[in-house]
Parts: structure tokens; C-alpha cells; sequence
């Protein structure tokens, strides 16, 4: 993949929001100081950073796919009350997969294991 500036701009505006944002919340924070970058170039980038294995693509979580800078292996939280996505260590089980695997005899190329429930914060 070449260099893009626009993609270092976005990929860098991804790590400084660690809140695994949609495409449309990382263009409104984007807009404010790159007015010129497109809604499409922003799609474009996330996707090509997401096939590079750069950043993770998260389907499934709402009708908008989320995005996170950590491509290391990990779980998700999503709280069902204020909808925010938290990582989870993949320490907490780390077995799992390779579990999944021997017992089901698949070969697991990859997972995306998330949990949903109620935050520290929404529970208080």
C-alpha cells in the first residue's frame, strides 16, 4: 500500500479516538481541521487500512460499521445502555480459539468474539 497522507491523517485521528468510532463520527471530527477531505476518501482509506490489516473493520455491533487501531488479538464489550465498545484482553481466555478449533476441527482463520451487557458506568 503506498503513502497517502490522507490516510496518515485518518489512521492517526483513529488512534487518538479510541472509542472504536464509525466511519461518520471519525468524519465529523476529521471535517474540523481537513475540510477538504471526502466522506468517500474516508471509506476508501478505512477499507484499504482494513484489508492491509492495519486497523480492524467491526461489522455487527450497529447498522454502522466501527473501527479500531488495535489489530492485536482481543474481545469487545458493547454495553447495551450507552452503546460504547470496550476491548477486552484476550488473556482472559486465551485458549479459546485454539479450544474452538480442537474441538470442532475447523481451522479458525480469524475472530471477532464479542460480549454485550451493562458498563461499570451504567451499572452505578
Amino acid at each position: 500500500m503506498n503513502y497517502s497522507r490522507q490516510r496518515e491523517i485518518i489512521l492517526n485521528t483513529l488512534k487518538q479516538n479510541v472509542v472504536h468510532p464509525t466511519a461518520e463520527y471519525l468524519y465529523d471530527v476529521l471535517k474540523k481541521e481537513n475540510p477538504s477531505i471526502s466522506l468517500a476518501t474516508l471509506y476508501r482509506n478505512l477499507n484499504q487500512l482494513a484489508e492491509n490489516g492495519i486497523i480492524k473493520k467491526i461489522d455487527g455491533l450497529e447498522s454502522s460499521s466501527h473501527y479500531d487501531h488495535n489489530t492485536h488479538d482481543h474481545y469487545h464489550f458493547i454495553c447495551d445502555k450507552c452503546k460504547k465498545v470496550f476491548d477486552i484482553s484476550a488473556d482472559v481466555a486465551p485458549d479459546l480459539v485454539k479450544k474452538a478449533q480442537e474441538e470442532t476441527g475447523f481451522t479458525i482463520m480469524g475472530s471477532d468474539i464479542v460480549f454485550h451487557g451493562i458498563c461499570k458506568n451504567c451499572n452505578k
